[in-house]
């Protein structure tokens, strides 16, 4: 199988957060073993759905020191199937138009782990290694990294150095912001369920149904994007409390800015207490928030400030569910985090709301005089690519690994802004092979 036939083949693989990672790890873990590599896959329940990570060493044996060359084997749910014009709407389907390849997970970041293994499996076999390398493919990225955190829970690398695929536009990217993902569960009232009940049963309604179009993008460049739920949250506000919620649906997960939002109200009221009175209120809450966000600016990022998206919300019997994440850079103290954690927890349970953080994640920077850093740089400038260092206001697994002292860097093909977690997803043929070469010379450099 050729190196595009590959990436055909891994985009058709629906590696969702709700189908797993498993089928993807298991074609990749073939790739790896018939290029001649040591491959273990390690195994793990996420819920009912199976995981795996991809374990792939030129030799036999864990090293006592070894380089990492990491990347994410999930991807984001792709959202409605129809605006994925450029692969006849499917998004599992690859298609190459103009020298660039289109597909789910193209750019973010499947292809990566191919371009790495394309790498490594030049060196051939019995070498001998002076900082062994091992590829690493991981699952749950899109959910917290739960890959990257069961491999360093279970000790299966020994990394002092490590590249993490993430979509830079091959750039070198040495920091990057944390982040926090947060639920908030808003109930309804007894009587709204009961009438809401009632009229599921009814064939007339007197319903009303609004739909909110938006502009997808990633939650950590929201400026990108066009939030959907945010238009619907604002025209929530203008409503009288008198309006009874029957539904209000939007978004596909807490990572992506919403392109879609539904809402369906009907005009009777019913109880003294309507849910959109609280959601309205958790809302403004969030807005006075993001205006307490512009005080905390980090030159070094772009966007500067600390970034909020409202990436899910969902109806159900008793309550409604609305998901969201916060991006912080370096500059944010864990104490001012949790100062704003906290304004938001009690507005929540003024609201007789459940408010949780889910998940959060340590901003990292990694040194501009470590070695690693100068191995890189001089690397692209050999090859005629930029040699700057860029930051990036999304969180990966170097958040994860930097904090167990491994030196960290974020590279890839492709481009993120207005790219990835959009259904024009899509990476450039001749931007693989240069990060293909790149990670032939970092190998070279490092390991050899």
């Amino acid at each position: 199988m050729d190196f595009i036939e590959a990436c055909r083949k891994l985009i058709s693989i629906d590696s969702t957060p709700t189908h797993g990672n498993k089928e993807a790890a298991e074609f990749v873990a073939e790739l790896c073993r018939a290029k001649g590599l040591q491959v273990e896959l390690q195994t793990d329940f996420v819920g009912d759905t199976e995981q795996a990570n991809v374990i792939a060493r030129p030799v036999s044996e864990r090293p006592p020191l070894e380089f990492l060359l990491q990347t994410h084997l999930d991807t984001v749910d792709p959202g409605p199937f129809a605006l994925w014009t450029q692969t006849e709407c499917n998004p599992f389907d690859a298609t190459i138009m103009d020298g660039n390849i289109y597909g789910l997970g193209a750019a973010d970041v499947k292809l990566d782990f191919l371009c790495k293994l394309e790498a490594l499996a030049s060196f051939g076999l019995n070498r001998a290694w002076k900082l062994p390398p091992v590829l690493v493919g991981t699952y749950g990225e899109e959910l917290g990294m739960q890959g990257a955190l069961r491999l360093i829970r279970k000790n299966k690398i020994a990394a002092k150095m490590a590249l993490i695929g993430e979509p830079s536009d091959l750039k070198l990217i040495n920091a990057a912001k944390g982040f926090a993902s947060v639920e908030v569960r808003i109930p309804f009232e007894a009587e709204e369920v009961e009438y809401r009940q009632e009229h599921n049963l009814k064939e007339s309604t007197s319903t009303q149904s609004k739909l909110f179009i938006g502009k997808a993008a990633h939650s950590s460049t929201p400026h990108l994007g066009e939030s959907a739920i945010t238009k619907m949250l604002q025209y929530l506000q203008q409503l009288p409390d008198s309006v009874t919620l029957m539904e209000i649906d939007g978004g596909v997960n807490y990572n992506s800015v919403p392109s879609h939002a539904l809402l369906e109200i009907d005009v009777v009221s019913n109880t003294t207490k309507p849910i959109i009175t609280k959601i309205v209120n958790i809302f403004e809450a969030v807005k006075v928030l993001e205006k307490e966000f512009l005080k905390h600016l980090d030159k070094d990022f772009f966007p500067s400030e600390p970034t909020l998206n409202i990436g899910l919300i969902r109806t159900y019997q008793d309550h409604v569910l609305l998901a969201g994440s916060c991006r912080v850079p370096p500059v944010i103290t864990n104490e001012i985090y949790e100062g704003w954690m906290e304004k938001l927890r009690q507005v929540c349970e003024a609201n007789a709301s459940q408010f949780r953080v889910t998940d959060y994640k340590k901003p990292y920077r990694t040194n501009e005089t470590s070695m690693l850093v100068k191995g890189c740089r001089d690397e692209l400038r050999n090859m005629g690519l930029a040699d700057g260092l860029a930051t990036q206001p999304s969180t990966n697994e170097a958040s994860i690994f930097s904090r167990t002292g491994i030196e960290c860097l974020c590279f890839g093909p492709g481009k993120r802004e207005g790219n990835v977690h959009t259904p024009s997803e899509h990476v450039a043929v001749e931007d693989l092979k240069k990060a293909v070469e790149f990670y032939k010379r970092v190998i070279e450099r490092f390991c050899l």
